[in-house]
């Protein structure tokens, strides 16, 4: 059997550590059964950068782990620079936030180049390459230029933008023609699949067949959604640890008979948290008998901390949750939580657990995983209820969340006021609906399907 070769900007945990996410997870099964290669930056920066030795180790019977470091520039100009400073933005549909400067996309292109080149001497005749995220938009078209002829497939984890957005990005056809080199181009989302074919049609002449298959110059490509899920099943075990358990009963307890929605997202101007708190500062206003009864908590770890657009957004939600707690909060009532810190995953499961709403509002997000890993954590007999934004991935896997517009503080708090109250016959029907397509749709099938399209394509 053919063995698989996974390609991301950072690599593993192969070991549950308790906070490895579920991309890792779903990752980890599939190199496991196929036995296999994972490869990408070791985290580390040198002096060599790609030039220095080869980091093995840490991996297991079945799959290897290999690594390189990268250089000051390379960090500066490939992962601060094109990928965070420019790609992140205008994939998330944020021009105005994108740094368009020559040296990161010749930095971009660099280190995908020489990636590829450690990677090749690696690589066996019968070898299956999956590569991920917009770190390696290009890395397929450097590995046909070493005449690597194995099928190569490549996932977005995050949005593909409308051509009206892309178009803006200097050189966006040199990059989308680069990803026509795949065999396999896959999608959160139909419409984020949708996007990339007709930018291929519109800008690069590419003929689009079947809904699906893109023919170019020299061959075709499959561009389709695979949207990413969960182990269901193992995160709802996850609530159910001792850990979990703990963190339930201290927040059942805090709460003392009050009610909780929760929000868990990285702090970055993609989540909409200024949006959130805005929202829930209305509910209280609109709807004031949820005063002293409802309470936000806010997990927001910091991220890509350098860079300026994150530094104030964490003033902003710092100055947000201290006028509301200043207008609101009474002596034994704290309307928002804001937690700044990380927690496992078992824990967030006994947090999820406690809260009545998920408050899940991303302006824009490819998928978003919490959604799901909250639907999983529920008591079937008592289960709260999910308000999602329109432009999260999981809005088209999660019809039955209550779905709003995160522009609208209004709609918002409204919502929020509809899934306090929901009645417990409508809150079990909603729920069973959402956690029976999310365990026929968990991380394994999601894998397997993405697997299944490249072998078709070898096959061809």
């Amino acid at each position: 059997m053919s063995r698989l070769v996974v390609v991301s900007n950072r690599v593993g945990p192969l070991k549950d550590t308790g906070r490895a996410g579920g991309l890792a997870v779903a990752l980890v099964d599939a190199l496991t059964e196929m036995g296999g290669l994972w490869f990408g930056w070791s985290g580390e920066v040198s002096e060599e950068g790609t030039f220095g030795n080869l980091k093995q180790g840490g991996g297991t019977r079945k799959v290897a782990m290999a690594t390189v470091d990268m250089t000051q520039a390379d960090y500066d100009e490939f992962y601060a620079g094109y990928a965070n400073r420019t790609l992140w933005p205008v994939l998330h549909y944020r021009l105005d936030l994108a740094d368009f400067d020559r040296r990161f996309e010749e930095g971009y292109r660099r280190v995908n180049e020489r990636f590829a080149t450690r990677l090749r001497p690696l690589l066996q005749a019968d070898d299956m390459i999956w590569v991920h995220d917009y770190h390696f938009l290009g890395f397929a078209a450097e590995l046909r230029a070493m005449e690597v002829g194995n099928p190569i497939g490549f996932f977005l984890h995050i949005p593909f933008p409308a051509p009206e957005v892309l178009a803006g990005l200097p050189n966006a056809e040199r990059l989308v023609r680069k990803m026509l080199a795949y065999d396999v181009v896959g999608f959160q989302t139909r419409r984020d699949a949708a996007n990339f074919r007709r930018f291929a049609v519109e800008e690069l002449g590419a003929i689009e067949r079947d809904g699906e298959r893109l023919d170019v110059a020299g061959g075709s490509v499959i561009a389709r959604a695979f949207p990413i899920g969960i182990d269901a099943a193992g995160f709802a075990r996850q609530a159910t640890t001792p850990e979990a358990r703990r963190n339930t009963m201290r927040t059942e307890k805090l709460l003392v008979g009050r009610q909780q929605i929760i929000g868990v997202d990285r702090i970055d101007y993609s989540k909409g948290l200024p949006e959130r708190f805005r929202a829930f500062g209305r509910l209280l206003e609109d709807y004031p008998e949820n005063r002293g009864k409802v309470s936000l908590m806010q997990v927001a770890p910091p991220s890509r901390a350098e860079l300026d657009a994150y530094a104030e957004i964490r003033r902003e939600l710092e100055e947000l949750s201290g006028n509301i707690n200043g207008r609101f909060a009474d002596l034994d009532w704290t309307p928002i939580r804001y937690m700044t810190r990380s927690f496992t995953r078992r824990a967030l499961a006994g947090l999820y657990r406690a809260s009545r709403v998920a408050l899940v509002t991303p302006l824009r997000d490819g998928m978003n995983l919490v959604a799901k890993e909250y639907v999983a954590a529920q008591r079937a007999e008592d289960p709260g209820v999910v308000v999602l934004s329109r432009f999260a991935g999981a809005a088209e896997d999660m019809p039955e969340a209550l779905i709003v517009n995160p522009h609208s503080a209004e709609g918002v708090a409204s919502s929020l006021q509809t899934a306090l109250n929901m009645p417990l016959d409508e809150r079990r029907s909603r729920w069973q609906a959402i956690f029976d397509r999310i365990c026929r749709n968990d991380a394994a099938s999601w894998a397997n399907s993405f697997l299944d399209a490249l072998r078709g394509r070898a096959a061809t």
